[in-house]
């Protein structure tokens, strides 16, 4: 019996792709693009999935959709939505606040979250804001790893901790970016 090309190139895993346990890379490409009404839905579902308790209500990604929508894209590799990011702006400011980034856990650490911040700090940019600001659960490393890589540092006074920020027990770090 011959073994699989894959097997031969050192990748135990490789031969199992055709059998549907992995899907290949080219089947696993997202394609990046503004959000479309008809993808409130899917975005919600998203959504729910990335930040569960504290993810926003439909109705808010609606309004945010209606306000926002320049600065809400999505990866979409054509059966679902992979990742998302939403942004928003202080009219007369030239602040915007990141306000969603997530990506599909079967989907983290493929760079999504990292190619969604460098193109939605790319277009705020562009829109002539100066300074972004984002919130972050302390706890959650990994964004904050990504976001200091991005540059954001945690913003004054604080440091960036902010007790009880979204309520009772609620605390975020604040960071910020100056463009």
């Amino acid at each position: 019996m011959t073994a699989h090309p894959a097997e031969r190139s050192g990748d135990p895993f490789a031969s199992l792709t055709g059998q549907g346990l992995f899907r290949p890379a080219q089947e696993r490409s997202v394609r990046m693009r503004g959000v479309t009404e008809s993808d409130l839905p899917e975005l919600h579902r998203l959504d729910r999935e990335v930040f569960q308790e504290v993810a926003y209500p439909y109705f808010m990604l609606r309004q945010l959709f209606d306000m926002y929508a320049d600065h809400l894209l999505v990866l979409d590799d054509g059966e679902a939505l992979q990742g998302y990011v939403l942004a928003g702006t202080v009219m007369g400011t030239g602040l915007g606040w990141v306000l969603g980034l997530g990506v599909a856990r079967e989907r983290r650490g493929e760079g999504l979250g990292r190619r969604l911040m460098l193109e939605i700090l790319r277009r705020l940019r562009h829109d002539g804001v100066r300074e972004v600001r984002l919130t972050v659960e302390p706890t959650n490393a990994a964004a904050i790893a990504l976001y200091k890589s991005s540059g954001f540092s945690p913003a004054a006074p604080e440091g960036g901790l902010r007790r009880n920020y979204f309520g009772p027990g609620e605390h975020r770090l604040v960071l910020e970016l100056s463009l």
